[in-house]
C-alpha cells in the first residue's frame, strides 16, 4: 500500500496543504484559492479536502499528517518577547492570545478534528520545512541550503547542507533580528501591507535612488562579513507594539510613514531602492560565507525572502554558486510541502531520488512545474457555461491557439485558465491574464483597466525556453518567474535626459518588448519548455510563428486584492469585472462582446477597492 502524507500550514498567512505518496507531490493548494479571501490564515480546510479528492482517497488513508511549525515553541517566543518589553507589549499581547489559546495551541486537536485523521501528527520547525521545501525538491543530490523569513519560531534566517534524504542544520540567526522583518518595516513605512505589499516595494525601487541605504546601516542593521547581523530594535515597534516602525525610525527617514493610498513620492521611491539594496549586500555576504564554509558549488532557497527575485537574479549573476534552486512557493503555503517531504525523507529515512537532467544537462526539480491545484476539462467548462449562462464556443485544440493569437496579436488581454492551478504566488500559464508584450500601451492597459492597481508595477515576460538568450541575460531556466535579468542591450533603446523622473519613467517604451520592461531595463522572467506546460508552450510557438515574438506579458488571472482565480466561475467573473477582451478556458472562447449583462452581486468593487 503506498503511503500518503499530508502537509498543513496554517494561522499565520497563506495557509495551505500539500499530499504526498510515496514521497511524489501530488496536490497542493493554498486555502485563498477556495475561500477568496487574500492570504487566508485559517485552517485549510477545503485545500486539504482537495488533496484528499485529487488523489482518491480518505483521511482514513493517511500514514500521516505533518504540520509546518512548531506551535508550543512559537507561543514561548511570544510568552519572552512579552517579557522583555513589558509592559511595552501588552496591548498587541492581549490581541494574539484569543488565538492562540483556542486554536493555536491544540493543533493537533485541531487537525484531527477538521479531517477525521486519528494518526500521528508530526512538528518540524518552521525553518526546517522550508529547508525541506526548498532540497528535497530540487535538482541536486547535495547542495547548500538557505530560508530566510520574517520570523518562524525563532529562527529568522539558517543556512546548513542537504545530502541524499537528510538536511543538516549548520547555523541560525534568531528574532528580533530579521530580514524578512527588516524588508516588512520598510513596507509598511512607504505605506503598503505587511505580508503581502512587499513585491510592491521591490517594483518600486528600480524608481528611486539608494539614498538611505547607508543611514540603514549606520543605525538599524549591524552587518558583518559572514553575512550575520543585529538590528537595533529601538528603530522597530513589532516586538511590542501594533506597527513595524517607531518614532525613532520617523526621526532617521524624514518624518512619518506614508498613509495607504495616498500619493506615492519620490521619497518612498528612495526608500524602497535603498532597502531592496541593503537586503541584497545582506544575502550576497551570507552567500559567500556558506560557499565558503561548505564548498557546496549549488544553493537551494526559501523562506518569503526568497521571493525576491531581483535579489535572486543578482545572486545568479554574482556567480557565487554554479546555479540556485528556489522553492516557487516560497513562502509561508511552501511550508506544508516542506514539512509533507521532511516527514517522508527525515523523519521516515525513506530515500530520495533526483530526477535527473534534461537534453542539455541541467537538473529536473520534481516541482511539476508547480502545477499542483485542481483542473477542469473542456467538458466540465461546456457543462458550467450552459448552467450559469455564459456564452462560448468549444474549439478544437489547434482552433482554440489559432484564435486566442489573433486575439492577443490585435493588442487584447486575455484570460488564459488552462489545466491545473498553479502552487505559489505566481501565476505560470495555468492561470493567467496574457497580453501582447510588443505593445507599448499593454502596461497601463493590464494596471489600469484590468487589474485596478499601481501604475509603477512591473510585468513579467513568459517566453519559450529556447528564445530567453535572445531577449534576457539569462543562460539557463527560470521556469517559476523567481529570477530578475537585465533586457538584452540589443533589444534596449535609449532613453532621452528630458528631465523626468519617478513614476514619469513609465511613460519611456525602453525596448523592443515595452510591456515587460521595467525602468532599469530589467524583466522578471518565466521560460517555458513545453514539458509541464504544453498548451502554454503551443500558445507561445504560434505567436511567434505569427510575429517573430515567443514572448508574451503574463500576470497572474485576478484583480487587486482578490487571490488567483481556481474554478470556471472565478475566472469569468473576473473576465466580465474587468476590460480584458476574451476568456480561454480549456478550448472553450468567450468574448466579452457576446455575454449577456453581468451583474456583480458580490460587490466587487467594494470589497476589492482598498488592498
Amino acid at each position: 500500500m503506498p503511503t500518503y502524507i499530508l502537509g498543513i500550514s496554517a494561522y499565520y498567512h497563506d495557509s495551505a496543504a500539500c499530499l504526498v505518496r510515496d514521497g511524489v507531490l501530488i496536490a497542493a493548494a493554498q486555502e485563498e484559492r477556495f475561500t477568496r479571501v487574500k492570504h487566508d490564515h485559517r485552517f485549510p480546510h477545503n485545500a486539504v479536502q482537495y488533496c484528499l479528492e485529487e488523489a482518491g482517497i480518505t483521511s482514513a488513508d493517511l500514514e500521516y499528517v505533518a504540520f509546518y511549525d512548531k506551535p508550543w515553541l512559537k507561543f514561548e517566543r511570544l510568552l519572552e518577547t512579552y517579557v522583555a518589553f513589558a509592559p511595552a507589549g501588552l496591548s498587541s499581547f492581549i490581541k494574539s492570545m484569543p488565538l492562540w489559546l483556542k486554536e493555536k495551541l491544540w493543533m493537533e486537536d485541531a487537525i484531527k478534528k477538521d479531517t477525521g485523521f486519528d494518526g500521528q501528527v508530526l512538528f518540524p520547525e518552521h525553518h526546517q520545512s522550508h529547508a525541506a521545501s526548498a532540497f528535497f525538491p530540487s535538482p541536486y543530490e547535495h547542495a547548500a541550503v538557505l530560508t530566510l523569513d520574517g520570523v518562524g519560531e525563532w529562527a529568522t534566517t539558517s543556512w546548513g547542507v542537504g545530502t541524499g534524504n537528510f538536511i543538516t542544520p549548520h547555523s541560525e540567526i534568531h528574532f528580533p533580528h530579521s530580514i524578512g522583518l527588516l524588508y516588512s518595516a520598510f513596507t509598511y513605512y512607504t505605506g503598503f501591507r505587511v505580508n503581502s505589499g512587499e513585491y510592491k516595494v521591490m517594483g518600486l525601487a528600480p524608481y528611486g535612488e539608494p539614498k538611505y541605504k547607508d543611514l540603514i546601516f549606520e543605525h538599524l542593521v549591524d552587518l558583518k562579513e559572514d553575512g550575520s547581523f543585529r538590528m537595533d530594535m529601538q528603530y522597530f515597534n513589532y516586538c511590542q507594539g501594533l506597527t513595524m516602525t517607531s518614532k525613532k525610525f520617523d526621526d532617521v527617514f524624514g518624518g512619518p510613514p506614508r498613509q495607504p493610498e495616498t500619493e506615492i513620492s519620490q521619497r518612498e521611491m528612495d526608500l524602497a531602492r535603498s532597502v531592496q539594496e541593503a537586503v541584497e549586500e545582506m544575502v550576497m555576504k551570507m552567500a559567500r560565507h556558506i560557499r565558503k564554509e561548505t564548498g557546496e558549488r549549488y544553493l537551494c532557497l526559501a523562506g518569503g525572502v526568497a521571493l525576491n527575485c531581483v535579489a535572486n537574479g543578482k545572486l545568479l549573476r554574482e556567480n557565487i554558486f554554479d546555479d540556485i534552486w528556489i522553492q516557487p512557493a516560497a513562502g509561508d503555503a511552501g511550508g506544508a510541502l516542506g514539512a509533507a517531504l521532511f516527514a517522508w525523507h527525515q523523519h521516515l529515512d525513506n530515500p530520495r531520488t533526483v530526477a535527473g537532467a534534461d537534453e542539455t544537462g541541467k537538473g529536473i526539480d520534481s516541482m511539476s512545474g508547480s502545477y499542483l491545484g485542481p483542473k477542469y476539462t473542456t467538458e466540465e467548462v461546456v457543462s458550467w457555461a450552459d448552467e450559469f449562462g455564459a456564452v462560448g464556443v468549444a474549439l478544437d485544440d489547434e482552433m482554440a491557439i489559432e484564435r486566442a493569437v489573433d486575439i492577443l496579436e490585435a493588442g487584447n488581454v486575455v484570460g488564459w485558465f488552462q489545466g491545473r492551478m498553479e502552487f505559489g504566488p505566481r501565476a505560470l500559464g495555468g492561470r493567467s491574464i496574457l497580453g501582447d508584450a510588443r505593445n507599448t500601451d499593454m502596461q497601463t492597459t493590464l494596471n489600469l483597466k484590468i487589474k485596478y492597481r499601481e501604475s509603477f508595477r512591473p510585468f513579467a515576460p513568459s517566453c519559450l525556453d529556447s528564445d530567453v538568450s535572445e531577449l534576457f541575460e539569462l543562460d539557463r531556466p527560470s521556469p517559476y518567474m523567481l529570477l530578475v535579468a537585465p533586457v538584452k542591450e540589443d533589444r534596449c533603446h535609449p532613453v532621452p535626459d528630458d528631465g523626468l523622473f519617478g513614476i514619469e519613467k513609465l511613460k519611456i517604451p525602453r525596448s523592443d518588448i515595452p510591456a515587460v520592461t521595467h525602468v532599469d531595463y530589467s524583466a522578471r522572467v518565466q521560460t517555458i519548455d513545453g514539458v509541464s506546460n504544453g498548451r502554454y508552450h503551443d500558445l507561445l510557438s504560434k505567436f511567434k510563428d505569427r510575429t517573430g515574438y515567443g514572448v508574451l506579458v503574463n500576470t497572474s488571472f485576478n484583480v487587486r486584492g482578490e487571490p488567483i482565480v481556481s474554478t470556471p466561475e472565478d475566472a469569468y467573473r473576473c473576465f466580465m469585472r474587468t476590460e480584458m477582451d476574451a476568456l480561454v478556458m480549456g478550448n472553450v472562447l468567450f468574448l466579452k462582446e457576446d455575454q449577456p449583462a453581468f451583474e456583480d452581486k458580490d460587490n466587487w468593487q467594494e470589497t476589492y477597492a482598498l488592498d
